[in-house]
């Protein structure tokens, strides 16, 4: 059985208070918060200026470039 539940003053206090017998042995892992998680624009942001002597219209003609589709 799995349980959730957040770390008060250092103490794991468990969700619903399950019938838990002292003593007894449980795994604890730490699950990230959505605060604590990378957003996809800071994952992409290495990336940002990575390509180099591109059109000076890439942005708006990808689909041109990439696909053969007419400029805009």
């Amino acid at each position: 059985m799995k349980y959730s539940g957040t770390v008060k003053n250092g103490v794991v206090v468990l969700e619903g208070a399950p019938a838990l017998a002292d003593g007894t042995r449980v795994e604890v892992e730490p699950v990230a918060t959505a605060s604590s998680r990378s957003t996809l624009g800071r994952r992409l942001r290495a990336f940002s200026g990575a390509a180099k002597k591109l059109p000076p219209d890439m942005a708006r003609n990808h689909d041109h470039y990439l696909h053969g589709r007419p400029k805009k």
